[in-house]
């Protein structure tokens, strides 16, 4: 099973994810780790993701892409893919549907946590607090929303389209919001 978990910045992808891998064999793909992982190495391509992540806009869909293509051969071979932070765009998804289709699979389910701006501020102000990851700051999540709404909100229309997408309620624990997560995939 190819999974999209769906949502904006600290709506509980990872966490849900982390979940799935641990219960399901699955493997998460999450563009965000992989981009700190970038980040970290201090690589050339790391310099690059800090500079465009501390202003709060996204990465270019080719530095993306090619970070899932990379990664999907382990995905194949664990049964299933978590995209967690990706797609975040209708083109991303577009590139998505094709790089799949080239390896005769597809994406079976999306799944969208519906959460609240406020609780989303009060989530990553709490992060950047105990883990301190600068992606997290406060004053620049404002950006990474405002951004998420404009450019990855359009994602809805086209996966619902397609029949694929299933709304659950992020705001609850994550024992409940795990439990709707079950339901949408055993559905």
């Amino acid at each position: 099973m190819n999974l999209i978990l769906f949502g904006p910045p600290a709506a509980g992808k990872g966490t849900q994810a982390k979940r799935l891998v641990e219960t399901r064999g699955m493997v998460q793909l999450s563009t965000g780790d992989m981009l700190r992982a970038a980040i970290a190495s201090g690589s050339e391509l790391g310099l690059k993701v800090k500079d465009v992540l501390a202003r709060g806009d996204l990465v270019t869909d080719e530095i993306v892409i090619a970070l899932i293509e990379d990664r999907l051969p382990e995905a194949e071979a664990a049964g299933g893919a978590i995209f967690d932070g990706f797609p975040r765009t209708v083109a991303q998804a577009q590139a998505l549907d094709a790089m799949l289709e080239t390896r005769g699979a597809k994406i079976d389910r999306v799944v969208r946590l519906k959460v609240d701006d406020a609780a989303l501020t009060a989530r990553i102000t709490k992060r950047f607090e105990d883990q301190g990851r600068p992606d997290d700051n406060p004053e620049t999540f404002k950006d990474r929303l405002a951004v998420y709404n404009r450019q990855t909100a359009p994602l809805l229309p086209y996966y619902e389209g397609k029949g694929l997408l299933t709304e659950i309620d992020g705001m609850g624990s994550i024992d409940a919001v795990a439990a709707q997560m079950d339901a949408a995939l055993d559905a």
